[in-house]
């Protein structure tokens, strides 16, 4: 049994995977796991990942949850190359320190955008009040700025001239309030620029591929979604909202 990856693309973790994994040919098996039908949530998936949450992987009897992780078991199964996580203590210290800031900067105030401004609505009936999507996406672009001004500065990529898992982890995560409607590029040339260095280096049709399901969020229906976890799903989102 080959490497096996459970992944639900509309997930910004599992496209990082995902789009990690193609770009350095490595071989894997991709088990598609559904959110929104409450596919994470079988006893199937469980012996999987115990955590019920994508993404996660199988490789032998060997399973592993958490994204950063199983990008860094790849890294060092593989020997991709040196650029993704430096050899260099500095550059590879870069990468760490942009990983352990991004989770509830860039990506809890991305994902709370999206979820208000596209998800929440969907399952609601009905829009948020406009005051509270100004103050969602007043605090995504504080920390816009932070990544900017802290991060990128004038370099290439975050960790110096080459492409590192850093930029890829922050482009997937970028692109799920872009989603919803909210172009946060528009008017940020340096970061416009970043992103087309990171697509060109990933490849620009793969990275488009990975980005289907999410740059169509909005012809998400209500149908979609499990009956039976319906009501579940709407609790779970509007707790999540409130912790991040």
């Amino acid at each position: 049994m080959g490497l096996e990856l459970y992944l639900d693309l509309l997930s910004q973790p599992c496209r990082a995977l995902y789009i990690f994994a193609r770009s350095n040919n490595i071989p894997f098996e991709f088990k598609q796991v559904e959110l929104m039908k409450g596919q994470h949530k079988t006893e199937e998936f469980q012996k999987v990942n115990m955590l019920m949450k994508v993404p996660a992987m199988r490789d032998g009897s060997f399973t592993l949850a958490e994204s950063i992780a199983i990008l860094l078991y790849m890294v060092r199964k593989f020997k991709t190359p040196d650029h993704w996580y430096p050899s260099d203590l500095q550059k590879r210290a870069r990468v760490d320190e942009y990983l352990s800031w991004q989770h509830f900067s860039i990506r809890g105030k991305g994902s709370k955008l999206f979820l208000m401004k596209l998800l929440l609505p969907l399952l609601m009936g009905q829009p948020l009040p406009p005051e509270k999507l100004e103050g969602a996406t007043e605090e995504l672009n504080a920390v816009l700025k932070q990544f900017e001004e802290k991060f990128l500065q004038d370099k290439p990529f975050i960790a110096g001239s080459e492409i590192s898992l850093a930029d890829l982890v922050a482009l997937v995560e970028l692109m799920q309030p872009v989603g919803s409607g909210y172009d946060l590029f528009e008017e940020r040339p340096k970061l416009a620029a970043w992103r087309r260095r990171v697509e060109e280096a990933v490849g620009k049709q793969l990275f488009q591929e990975a980005h289907e399901g999410i740059l169509n969020a909005k012809n998400l229906t209500v149908d979609m979604i499990a009956p039976e976890t319906l009501e579940q799903f709407k609790q779970q989102l509007l707790k999540q909202v409130q912790v991040l």
